[in-house]
């Protein structure tokens, strides 16, 4: 069971704090719904669903440095990824056009069959799991949040 974060505020917590507590706690949960799921119906895991995400999103595909930096995480980290999905067919490892060091992947035929299944059930999921708020509270908490993160951002440039 992922730990709630906002068990940990009390009342007497400033409202920014508790407004927190309650968001980082509303991501751990979808993120640890998510990832069980990914887990029990594709035998899969997060980071390798963003691998083959970003894959996706880049049909000329991605050198190894530009999917760390996506994912934020270290090159060890993705290396390992790369190797497994390489493995089991999903991707395709080559090495990059004028850098015989880097190497650059893409999806698979396989791959992209694969992960067309997992992106559909994954926006079924954070559909459903988004049910309990009404088309309006969403879109109002959608726009509430773009606007902290656009004070967020400015305060960042200050």
């Amino acid at each position: 069971m992922l730990l709630d974060t906002e068990s940990r505020a009390t009342h007497d917590d400033h409202l920014s704090v508790r407004v927190w507590l309650r968001l980082l706690t509303c991501t751990n949960l979808v993120e640890g719904r998510v990832a069980g799921r990914l887990r029990d119906d594709f035998d899969t895991t997060l980071p390798r669903f963003d691998f083959l995400s970003q894959l996706e999103r880049n049909a000329g595909g991605l050198r190894m440095t530009e999917i760390s930096k996506g994912m934020m995480v270290t090159g060890g980290n993705v290396t390992r990824i790369a190797d497994q999905l390489l493995a089991e067919g999903l991707i395709t490892r080559a090495v990059a056009p004028g850098d015989r060091r880097a190497a650059v992947v893409k999806l698979s035929a396989a791959g992209r069959r694969a992960f067309a299944e997992m992106a559909r059930r994954h926006e079924g999921w954070i559909v459903e799991m988004f049910a309990g708020l009404s088309e309006g509270d969403r879109t109002q908490l959608y726009a509430l949040l773009a606007k902290l993160k656009r004070h967020l951002n400015a305060a960042e440039s200050d």
